[in-house]
């Protein structure tokens, strides 16, 4: 085994784990195989014992490896679940949102603070940038205290909004106008206003299936309609069937995440980007992208959003720090082109402004490195997070369980057997202090009835693993 790069930008202890998973992928190491002691990997490795004992910890936790005592590690003998199949169907009508009582009863459990939180995608919690930003903060105070506590302007704080445009500039490459970015309160409103620039109450929208249970409220409340269409849960929405709703219906948007999904966390193909563009600019569809995950890949290759990927469709791209930093701070934009005086009125009109002394303290947060240097902490123990607990769904849920293979973020897309109920679940989860999201939210049709969505953006701690069993004993006995 060749020695390790300590400046390869990844934690020496994950660069162990991926030499062994290599290790296994190539057959290597096989199950019931004996890995290497603690002494030899440091020595092999050239890294040390400690290091290489937290590797083998983290693989114990995961359900890879196995200790035996006076013995060592070994290989777990270990069945993943398949990948979630595609939904697929031929007849998708446009209708408005089915279930909204599920969807405030989710929200009371999600939002309730005694629960284990696996129903919130809430990825920032799993390592808070709270200190960070506090000092932040506390040096815009000290710069301009009286102005800090005013109003912002209708489209934002000047250096946010360039900050937020270098930001696409130094991560994909995008040239960017500060001047077309509104700031939103919040991903949510970034949509709204997306959506209200562009359509009209009675339009229909086309949506991912499944997809952000936000998006089909909005759509509801708005007195549009929600189309679905077909989404492979390793490529994203299936642009052959774009081609083909737009065709069959008058669409006047489409919704997509092409950068990083929820709840599937999938990303486009880059080429498929570019083709769906095409289809878009063909029918004369606008694109509003949801781009508020786009950070938080694993890879840390930031996916180029659609409206930068060239094209001559029209794309707003609505974006947000509530993922990626705070979700209290309620901020959030549009990158919005040629519409973004629409946009402007219609922010004006809805909330005249958002906090500036949120704008002001992201500002700076941005501007030092801060969130550079947060996001690249933040993305390994995401992951690591979504292998624990794909390593607890597939030890304790039942046999046919399917999951997503998330490249980032901080949730988990399951599919158990067809005979377990996901709200009864739900409601069973709530009375035993556990929230989830049953799958029939992200859907405007009652689909995804036995499927459910589990959030791991929160500190590991055996209360969630707890959960986890629990929830999978459950499942097991429904299945049956």
């Amino acid at each position: 085994m060749p020695e390790l790069a300590r400046d390869a930008g990844t934690y020496l202890y994950r660069q162990v784990i991926e030499l062994i998973n290599e290790s296994v992928e190539t057959g290597a190491l096989r199950p019931g195989d004996r890995l290497p002691s603690l002494r030899k990997m440091s020595q092999r490795t050239g890294v040390s014992v400690p290091t290489v004992r937290q590797a083998y910890i983290e693989l114990e936790r995961q359900r890879r490896i196995e200790s035996r005592p006076q013995s060592g590690f070994y290989l777990r003998h270990r069945a993943g679940n398949d990948i979630v199949r595609p939904t697929t169907f031929r007849k998708n009508r446009p209708v408005m949102l089915d279930d909204r009582s599920l969807m405030q009863r989710v929200y009371d459990g999600i939002n309730h603070p005694d629960l284990v939180p696996l129903g919130i995608a809430n990825p920032t919690m799993a390592r808070p940038a709270a200190k960070s930003l506090h000092r932040a903060m506390k040096r815009v105070m000290a710069r301009a205290e009286d102005r800090s506590l005013g109003y912002a302007s209708t489209l934002g704080e000047p250096s946010l909004r360039r900050q937020i445009a270098f930001h696409y500039f130094d991560t994909v490459g995008a040239r960017v106008d500060p001047d077309a970015i509104c700031i939103t309160n919040g991903g949510q409103e970034a949509l709204l206003l997306a959506l209200r620039a562009v359509a009209r109450p009675g339009d229909i929208i086309a949506v991912e299936t499944p997809t952000y249970h936000g998006v089909l409220e909005l759509i509801d409340s708005l007195g549009m309609l929600a189309v679905e269409v077909e989404t492979c849960p390793e490529e994203g929405v299936v642009v052959d069937e774009v081609d083909r709703t737009l065709s069959e219906h008058d669409v006047a948007a489409c919704v997509f995440s092409t950068t990083l999904g929820n709840p599937l966390g999938v990303s486009m193909p880059d080429g498929d980007r570019v083709r769906l563009l095409d289809v878009l600019a063909r029918h004369g569809v606008v694109l509003i992208e949801d781009d508020v995950y786009g950070d938080l890949r694993y890879d840390g290759v930031r996916p180029t959003p659609a409206q930068f990927a060239g094209g001559g469709a029209k794309v707003l791209t609505c974006g947000s720090f509530s993922k990626t930093v705070a979700p209290g701070y309620r901020i959030g934009w549009v990158v919005a082109g040629p519409d973004i005086d629409r946009v402007a009125a219609l922010k004006r009109a809805f909330s005249c402004s958002s906090g500036l002394l949120q704008q002001l303290t992201l500002a700076e947060f941005l501007a030092t490195g801060d969130y550079a240097r947060h996001l690249k902490g933040l993305r390994p123990v995401l992951q690591c997070n979504a292998e624990r607990m794909g390593a607890l769904v597939a030890e304790h849920f039942p046999a046919r369980t399917r999951t997503s293979k998330p490249m980032g973020g901080s949730i988990l897309w399951i599919e158990m057997p067809e005979s377990v109920d996901a709200v009864q679940l739900f409601d069973d989860a709530i009375a035993a202090g556990i929230s989830i999201a049953p799958g029939r939210i992200f859907s405007p049709c009652n689909r995804y009835g036995h499927f459910l969505r589990l959030s791991n953006g929160h500190p590991w701690n055996e209360r969630i693993e707890d959960a986890i069993r629990w929830l999978g004993r459950e499942a097991t006995e429904r299945a049956r």
